[in-house]
């Protein structure tokens, strides 16, 4: 359930909040018999020969949360708590298990860190199944791979809304704090947000722990470390979110970009036994990953939250073996060497028969008059619900007239006062879904300003304080602390240069040239002009930039890839 789900309309309040999380919470008990089935002994049984026996005595502690996790166990004796804690050393029993449960959630597909405590009340027996041994048993045995799936992915939306784990303290406004917050939403990992201005807790904690003003945000890990204004790779690294990969190793395919192509193509791959490593510099999902709802991709009638549609591609991929390394980001790609090498900011290299460019296309920083090009606080290039929480009862601009723009608007306006739409043309109607073009033209807190230009902006040491913009002959000023920019996008291609990938007059990667010399292997619809090097979804020159269409390509360069690799 989202929020706009639980709001009849209008402007969200408190209390709405209150009755989404109440109704989330319902509904995570009503699934409670998902989240930890019991499984028959027949099921055991055909799991057993996946794992090794374990041992345990009452009171011993079998993992805590934060230990590099070991692999999924099938009780077959004994009772067991999962308890959940917070930065604050807050603890509490999450859930009692026991004979015929398993213990396990998403992460331990990866062997990512455990996110509860376990503790043997009773003597225990039980089968432990690493992490490669697991996504074996998940392909293998469909029907139980199937209810350990939905149990895993249905345990970390509880803990998700448990709020357990790390907690970041810190101005709700602070645009630190949202780029932390922003990296364990999309990495789908718990956590608080507390603002010492509004939350007595985190006011106690800090008048009882030194710490220096201008050293926040912090963030408070649950084995009592304190963070003073870390990054996200260095909070991503003390979470043991950044897994590592084989720099020996040579893989069938390097995706760079775990949006929805990157991803497809990361699933396709994997599961079809092609060793994959992929990496993303900010979480998976990309921009999509950011839509509060998409209403036109296939298959979703009622709509899907672009957020959980990524997810379950994430855990997808890795179910089939593929390694995901976020965030890490790649400064280069060396076309000349064979194999092929991507090299990473830190300097590690990743070997790769072929490399599959799903880098995507950045929001472009058009150039206004007050703009500078470190940005400022209060200008924002995506919509994801940070930021609606932040405009909450707030006049708001938003440029840009395409499907984007359009999602951003619809979630937005439950959000804001007011909703203030700039585009450049007559109408929506050349750039805009005929169904959100309806749906944006039926809420009556946007306006939508037509044949409107941004003339300049205005901020203060807090950041944007007013808009002025043109439009037909008139010109206003919009008194506003939240500027939405969807101006189209640059393509993420920096990392190409000098490798010689052909790229058109705006940076986009050329593909599938074909001359009557060539072979048929330079003449595949997704290859670059650098033998092995693929482009697919936004960042590909001519490609349809619609979620589906970035999918579609993702599976289709796969075909592409067995059929190069079977040649060599």
């Amino acid at each position: 359930m989202t929020l706009k789900d639980g709001v009849s309309g209008g402007r969200v309040t408190p209390e709405d909040y209150k009755t989404v999380e109440a109704a989330q919470r319902t509904q995570i008990e009503r699934r409670r018999y998902q989240m930890y089935p019991r499984l028959t002994e027949a099921r055991i049984a055909k799991a057993a020969r996946f794992g090794t026996t374990e041992h345990w005595k009452a009171g011993d502690v079998m993992f805590r949360a934060g230990e590099q996790s070991e692999g999924m166990r099938i009780l077959t004796r004994g009772t067991v708590h999962l308890i959940v804690r917070n930065g604050f050393g807050q603890s509490h029993l999450f859930q009692e298990v026991s004979e015929g449960h398993f213990l396990g959630e998403t992460a331990t597909l990866s062997g990512k860190p455990y996110l509860v405590d376990a503790i043997a009340i009773t003597d225990v027996d039980a089968f432990l199944i690493s992490p490669e041994q697991l996504r074996s048993l998940l392909i293998a045995e469909a029907q139980l791979g199937w209810e350990i799936m939905r149990a895993f992915i249905l345990r970390r939306v509880g803990l998700i809304q448990d709020g357990s784990g790390p907690i970041l303290l810190g101005a709700s406004t602070d645009p630190r704090l949202i780029v932390l917050a922003d990296m364990l939403r999309r990495t789908n990992h718990p956590h608080r947000i507390l603002d010492p201005v509004t939350d007595d807790e985190a006011r106690d904690f800090l008048s009882k722990t030194p710490y220096v003003e201008g050293k926040m945000p912090l963030a408070v890990l649950v084995d009592g470390a304190i963070l003073h204004n870390p990054d996200e790779t260095l909070l991503a690294s003390k979470l043991g979110l950044l897994c590592g990969f084989d720099e020996a190793d040579t893989y069938d395919v390097v995706i760079v970009g775990a949006g929805p192509a990157g991803l497809a193509a990361a699933v396709y791959a994997a599961s079809e036994g092609l060793s994959v490593l992929v990496f993303d510099s900010k979480g998976f999902g990309g921009q999509a990953g950011a839509s509060a709802r998409i209403e036109n991709y296939f298959g979703f009638p009622t709509g899907i939250s672009g957020h959980v549609l990524v997810s379950r591609a994430f855990e997808q991929a890795v179910k089939f073996g593929a390694e995901i390394v976020i965030p890490t980001e790649v400064a280069k790609l060396h076309c000349t060497e064979s194999p092929l090498k991507v090299e990473l900011r830190d300097g590690r290299c990743a070997r790769a028969k072929t490399v599959v460019i799903a880098s995507g296309a950045a929001y472009r920083r058009p150039q206004i008059k007050g703009l500078d090009e470190h940005g400022i606080h209060g200008v924002n290039f995506w919509a994801s619900s940070i930021e609606g929480r932040l405009c909450q009862g707030s006049e708001i601009v938003l440029v840009g007239g395409g499907n984007s723009a359009g999602q951003a608007i619809v979630f937005l306006a439950s959000y804001a006062a007011h909703v203030h739409v700039l585009i450049r043309r007559e109408s929506l109607r050349d750039t805009m879904s005929r169904y959100l073009i309806d749906r944006v033209s039926s809420i009556a807190n946007v306006t939508i300003h037509n044949n409107a230009v941004i003339e300049s902006i205005v901020s203060d040491e807090d950041g944007l304080t007013e808009v002025h913009f043109c439009s037909t002959g008139s010109c206003t000023r919009i008194p506003t602390r939240h500027l939405f920019l969807f101006t189209g996008a640059d393509p993420a291609t920096g990392w190409l240069r000098g490798c010689g990938v052909e790229v058109d007059d705006k940076g986009f990667v050329i593909t599938g040239r074909t001359g009557s010399t060539e072979s048929a292997l330079a003449r595949f619809a997704f290859q670059t002009s650098v033998p092995g090097v693929f482009a697919i979804g936004d960042v590909r020159s001519t490609s349809i930039k619609r979620v589906a269409s970035a999918v579609g390509e993702g599976a289709a360069v796969v075909s592409e890839v067995h059929a190069l690799l079977a040649a060599e």
